[in-house]
């Protein structure tokens, strides 16, 4: 029989994974700015579903979270969590997100 509901291997959560590989740990939107330079086609709303699914799958980990002072539209904090790879993690070493990091920090 076929499986139910979603299935559990997702290109957006494994794009997630490699970049955390070359990033080692990374914040909601910083990974999400990353992944729209590698891969454009994907929503904020998607980066952070994935974030909570692979959490759950324990293929990412939270790395810690803290509040941060700044300026921001909505006030002088924000909260942000870190982001590292679980022990599930599989990367690949896909090779967009490899030669994005390559040249970012040979430059």
């Amino acid at each position: 029989m076929g499986q139910r509901g979603r299935p559990t291997l997702s290109e957006i959560r494994q794009n997630i994974i490699e970049i955390l590989y070359f990033m080692q740990k990374g914040y909601g939107y910083k990974i999400y700015s990353v992944y729209r330079k590698i891969f454009p086609s994907c929503t904020l709303k998607s980066v952070y579903y994935h974030l909570k699914k692979g959490v759950a799958l324990e293929e990412i980990g939270v790395e810690e979270v803290k509040d941060e002072r700044g300026e921001y539209s909505w006030g002088d904090s924000v909260r942000k969590t870190y982001y590292k790879l679980g022990p599930k993690a599989k990367p690949m070493m896909n090779p967009r997100v490899q030669d994005f990091f390559e040249k970012k920090f040979h430059q």
